[in-house]
């Protein structure tokens, strides 16, 4: 596949300066996961050195009202201790240690936190922050941000599955650009999945968000689909969790803003030969 050099979708040109861009933006989900402990230092630092153009990392609250580095409502399936992530302070989560289930050579990993992680983000490169709880969670993020530089948040993008939580980030962040997160179920009787492309852009319009971010189902996301997702409204969407080449070339030739990926290396070599 030839590398395409073209202006992206608003969506990505708001995240960088002005220039050439790729065809797709990759966005290593919960880091480079696939090599890595996901949502650690040493997988977010391992995205960059993989090619990342942004990297994208899961935050809960804690009990202690901050942002913490984890994809699951407790902490035993990467640290191999249960706890609820919500009912223990930072320090408590702190103590656990968070790499050696993906491998000896990642002992000592711990579970970082929002400052941690943004320490981590280059000067050219992006950050999409997944909030994975209600709008409870937005002040601890406004706090986070009050220091913030312009240039970062113009490459930040905060992402959830939870439309209040969305609504409330343009609301308390008009300038930082977020979208609402969705899969898709199957109606097994009737064989329709949902929620369909206008029921999608319904819920972007009341959420106030500036687009979608999907599972990445060729299934349901095709051209009709994209076609009406436009109709109602909607131009930017990204994909996810993409790890196969030709799914990633499938998405990319739709229009997808931004493929999230497990393995940024490998969809990065086939998209960019």
């Amino acid at each position: 596949m030839h590398r395409y050099l073209f202006p992206l979708a608003i969506f990505v040109m708001s995240m960088f300066a002005a220039g050439e861009w790729r065809a797709q933006w990759i966005f290593p989900h919960r880091g480079a996961s696939f090599d890595a402990p996901e949502n650690t230092l040493a997988a977010f630092k391992l995205a960059w050195r993989q090619g990342a153009d942004a990297v994208e990392a899961d935050f809960y609250l804690t009990a202690d009202d901050r942002m913490i580095c984890i994809h699951d409502r407790t902490t035993k399936r990467t640290t191999g201790v249960e706890k609820t992530v919500a009912r223990c302070t930072t320090d408590e989560l702190r103590a656990l240690e968070a790499g050696s289930w993906k491998g000896p050579e990642w002992r000592g990993e711990r579970l970082p936190t929002f400052a941690e992680v943004l320490q981590t983000i280059p000067d050219d490169k992006g950050f999409v922050v997944e909030l994975k709880v209600g709008p409870e969670i937005v002040p601890a993020l406004k706090r986070e941000l009050a220091d913030v530089g312009a240039s970062l948040k113009k490459r930040l993008v905060v992402i959830s599955f939870h439309a209040d939580t969305i609504a409330e980030c343009k609301r308390q962040f008009p300038d930082i650009r977020a979208h609402w997160l969705t899969g898709f179920k199957r109606d097994e009787p009737s064989g329709r999945w949902a929620p369909d492309a206008e029921t999608v852009a319904r819920t972007v319009a009341d959420c106030q968000a500036d687009g979608v971010g999907m599972n990445g189902k060729r299934e349901v996301v095709d051209a009709d689909f994209i076609r009406r997702l436009r109709a109602g409204g909607v131009d930017e969407f990204h994909v996810w969790t993409i790890d196969s080449p030709s799914d990633a070339e499938f998405f990319q030739q739709l229009g997808a803003a931004a493929i999230t990926t497990n393995r940024p290396a490998l969809i990065r070599e086939h998209l960019e030969p």
